[in-house]
This record gives C-alpha cells, structure tokens and sequence, in this order.
C-alpha cells in the first residue's frame, strides 16, 4: 500500500517548509495592544523614540507603511535603511577631474614601423584611412622614418546628468593665462606710447616762449589734480588725462526719466533710447533721445556734403569727402554761387519780359498766415455783426459735387439692407436721378392697387365727369364759344392723359426693375451659400453638375453679383 504523504506535491512542501522558517511569528491579541500603547506613548513624548541600528531617533510621526520593514528584507531591530538608497544599486561617476587625454603620447615613439600600424604615419592607434595627417608620397610602412607617435587610449568615463551636460567639463584654467597676459602687454604699450607722445609733446612747448606763462598756470592747477577723487573717475597728472569708466551716480538713468510704460523704449541690451521720452510735455529737457542727437549740430551739413561728392563723382569730378575735404569744400562753394546766379539770372529775364516786380514784394508768411487787415466785428453769441466771415478751408478732394441730376450722395438713404440715394431712393449707384416722384411711386402704386384698375381707366372716367360738368357750365352759352373751349379742354385732357399714362409706365417699369434687383439678390444670398457648404463638404458627396444650364446673366444679376461680391482688400470687410 502506498504511503499517503507521497501524494504531496514538491510545491507545497516547499512551500509550507518556507513559511515555517522565513514569514514572522504572528502577534497575539495583546502584544498587539501593547505594541499600540508604546507606539501613542512616543507619539505624545511620554516615551523615549525608537532607535536604528546607527543610533539614530527615527520619528514616531512617520507613517507606519513607511517605517515598517517588509518581512524579505531581514530587519531584527527597527530601521529604515529600506527607504535609503542601497548601496549595490548606485551607478558609480567619474569625478569632475577626469576627462579625456588630449594630444598624443610622446613619452613613446617607435623607431620601425610595426605590424598592424598605419601604413601613413606608423602609429598603431589608427588606420590609414583614419589617418588625420597628410597622406605621404611614400608611407611610414616602406621608409621606416618619422614614425608618429600614439594617441592616448582614451577611458571610458562614465558621467552623471550634470557630468554630461558641463559646458567646461575638460577646460584647463591656465588656457586663459595666455590671454590675460597678451592683453596685458597691449595696454603696457599702448601706456608707453601716450607717454612718449606728451614727453614729445611738452619738450616742443618748453621751447616757445609765448607759452611759458601758460605752462606756469597749468602746473600750478596740476598740483591739486591728484588729489581729486571723483567717483567712477581715473586722474593723471603726468599723462593729463581723465578716464571714466563708470557713470556718475549722480546722472540720471534713461530708463527711470519716464516710468510711463507707453513712452520711449529703452533697450537694455544696447543701453540706448532712440525717441524722445518726454514726447507731450511743455517743458524744456536736457534730454531728447538718441536720435535727436544724432541729427543735431553739423550732420546735416555734413550729409548734404557727402550727397555732393557722390554726385560730383559720377558726372567725373574725381574728389573725396574724406580724402580731399577742403578741395570738396570749395567746389561745393563754387556750385552754390553759380546755381544763384542762374537763378536770378532766370527770374530777372521773366520779370523782364512778363513784368509783375511788385508782387514779388510781399509781407512775411507769418504775416499773411496770421493777421489781416480785415475788420470782423462779432457779437457776444460768436455771430458776425460786422465785417466777412473767415473762408472754410476746404480738402483736397471735390465737395458739393452731385452727378446724374441728383441733389444727395451715395450712402445718404438706407433700407433693407441696401445703400442709396436721399432724392430719389434709388438703390443703383451712378444711376440718373428721376426727381420725389421716384420716392412717391410707392404710394402711388398703393393706390392703384387698391383700385384694381388700369389708370387708363381712371382717366376716362375723369374725363367723362369732367366732360359732363363742361356740357352743364356751357349749355347756356353760345355754340361756338362752347365748341372752342370744348376743344381747348379735350386737348389739355389729352396732354394730361398722356403724360399720366407715361409716368405710370415709367414707374412700373422702375417697380418691375427693383422687384428683379431683389430677386436677383436672393438668388445671389443662396447662391453664396450653397457655394458655402459644397465647400465645406467632402469632395466625394459633392453632386455632379451635368445638368447645369449655361445662360448669359442678365443685368439685375450682374448688379446683385457686383453689390455682394466680397473685397477682400477691404479693411472693413470681417465687420460686414
């Protein structure tokens, strides 16, 4: 019979075999209690704080999934090295010192060419085709001279985040030495120089005699230069000169002149303010901006000089600004006075001819912009009393110009979306203008509607009541008197109908006209907007346009397409 416990699995058993030695021995219920006493008895500071194995406090406040050590992790005593980076994790860096080796090792240098060499220079760290040094006639490897020695065999360093990103990781500090020293050197010069040049300077005015009394007084005022300590400021009295390196203290800054946030800019990369930052104000300033100086004083003389010699040159005077200033100097001299010469000369010979000397002589400008001898008397509303008002001073455009008979402009009327004009409510521009009667065609066609009848009609029936109110006022005069006005008044009848029936076909056709601009202008609205969505939509959805009918456009869409059509180089074209 075979034994029970040979049915257990390996797994179970090693298992129960694992949780027997390594998991810890549960707690009873009143370790438990106790453990929870001491632990509010530290947080309260009845009791001394628990102690690792560094004899460090570890702090009660710490949360307990912080504090407590997983089972794996061995802790006999309470710790938290476990929350501490492990030492068999930590990747180890280079330090800030090491870096690659630069050059070559020259320590070494073969005197044949080995095996495995570069067949260029024979050193053995490359390949020929690696090599960096100029290809030789006959290489290194058939001549066995000057081999070059080897470059280093460079670590491999293994850098940290800050490590791989150090702008000055390798620099050798004593590199700048150099530099230090060159410059050095420089202002040495440069010193002895200026000092050789005033030594020079003042052996020659020792010599004159006129000058004595001057040098006497400089070096008096020389005695007390020393002793002058101006802030930012470098005296010499051996050398007489003054260096500012620093602004005064006392200057004002540019950028503190104007705190306004809207006023000049400063730049502070190049500490300049080219515009004035006291734009707006009445009062006179020290300070206008950069710009203001930089046109001040002789520049303009000095551009108009330079536009001389540029146009002088290309019509072949050979001269200079810089090389030839006084040759330049004269001929412009010489180009001025003939040019006013030329000048009077022209004006005398018109004067001459055409005569008018005396209205050449006329007051000033400020003169004539300022005061008059007109007499203005005005009351004390502003009205004039007497004397003429002052003329209106008009644009440079044309004012109280009204085209095609019209009394008002373009813009003047509004309704229903449309621009017209005032006189005659016409909604087409550059149209000829038909007087109120346009304007009272509405309610005349209110009336004729109403009517339901041709006015033809209408003026028959006028006519025959007027007929029979002439034949009651004429029964009782003669027959031929009566037949002679009856004449006279059926003519006037017929002007009257006539011009009545022309001006009702004018305005039906003007009605007719606007009632196809409308239309018009819907279509075009649905136009544009089917256009709208076709283009929003898929191309593969769109419907085909086989069937569409092509047709000239007539004149009312031509209109309506002109009055909708978008300029898209209006600026005020989004706020339509």
């Amino acid at each position: 019979m075979v034994n029970s416990s040979s049915n257990v699995t390996v797994s179970s058993i090693l298992k129960n075999k694992s949780s027997e030695e390594d998991e810890p021995r549960k707690k009873s219920r009143e370790e438990w209690r106790k453990a929870k006493e001491l632990e509010e008895a530290r947080k309260a500071g009845t009791a001394p704080a628990a102690v690792d194995e560094e004899g460090k406090d570890i702090n009660p406040h710490i949360p307990q999934y912080i504090s407590s050590a997983p089972w794996y992790f061995g802790a006999k005593t309470p710790t938290l090295k476990h929350q501490r980076p492990q030492p068999e994790k930590q990747k180890q860096f280079n330090s800030i010192d090491e870096w690659y080796n630069r050059g070559v090792d020259t320590s070494h240098v073969a005197n044949k060419y080995r095996k495995g060499a570069c067949e260029n220079c024979g050193a053995m760290t490359h390949k020929r085709k690696e090599c960096m040094e100029r290809p030789r006639k006959v290489g290194a490897k058939y001549t066995n001279s000057k081999i070059a020695p080897d470059e280093f065999t460079q670590p491999e360093l293994s850098l940290d985040y800050d490590g791989k990103r150090d702008r000055w990781a390798g620099y050798d500090p004593a590199e700048h030495k150099a530099i230090v020293e060159e410059h050095q050197k420089i202002e040495e010069a440069k010193r002895q120089m200026r000092a050789e040049k005033l030594a020079t300077e003042e052996e020659e005015e020792e010599e004159e005699e006129s000058d004595e009394q001057d040098d006497n007084s400089d070096k008096d005022e020389d005695k007390y230069v020393d002793e002058v300590d101006m802030p930012g400021t470098k005296v010499d009295s051996k050398q007489r000169i003054t260096v500012r390196n620093l602004r005064i203290r006392e200057d004002t800054a540019k950028y503190l002149r104007n705190l306004d946030p809207n006023s000049a800019y400063y730049d502070p990369k190049t500490r300049s303010m080219r515009d004035n930052p006291y734009v707006g104000a009445d009062t006179e300033v020290d300070y206008k901006g950069e710009n203001f100086i930089r046109f001040s004083g002789d520049t303009q003389k000095h551009a108009n000089a330079q536009l001389f010699a540029w146009d002088a040159h290309e019509k072949g005077v050979d001269v200079h600004l810089l090389a030839e200033p006084t040759k330049l100097e004269l001929l412009k001299q010489e180009y001025d006075k003939k040019r006013d010469e030329l000048k009077d000369k022209a004006r005398d010979s018109i004067i001459e001819r055409y005569g008018g000397e005396k209205h050449l002589e006329a007051p000033p400008k400020t003169l004539l912009l300022a005061q008059t001898e007109d007499y203005v008397e005005y009351s004390r509303y502003g009205k004039i009393i007497k004397g003429q008002d002052r003329q209106i001073v008009r644009s440079k455009y044309e004012e109280d110009v009204y085209p095609n008979n019209h009394t008002s402009v373009w813009g003047s009327y509004w309704q229903d979306g449309q621009w017209g004009y005032q006189c005659c409510r016409s909604f087409i521009k550059n149209s000829y203008c038909t007087g109120e009667r346009n304007s009272e065609k509405k309610t005349a066609d209110a009336a004729i509607e109403q009517d339901n009848a041709p006015p033809a009609q209408i003026f028959e029936t006028e006519e025959t009541n007027n007929d029979r109110s002439s034949n009651s006022e004429f029964s009782s005069d003669d027959e031929g008197a009566k037949n002679k006005k009856e004449k006279q008044s059926k003519a006037a009848k017929r002007k009257l109908k006539k011009q009545k029936q022309k001006e009702y076909r004018k305005n039906k056709k003007l009605k007719n006209s606007d009632d196809k601009l409308k239309e018009a202008l819907r279509k075009e609205v649905e136009h544009t907007k089917k256009t709208d969505e076709f283009l929003r939509m898929d191309e593969r959805k769109r419907p085909y346009n086989s069937m569409y009918e092509a047709k000239p456009p007539s004149a009312e869409e031509i209109e309506a397409y002109q009055m909708k059509r978008k300029h898209y180089e209006d600026p005020m074209a989004h706020f339509l």
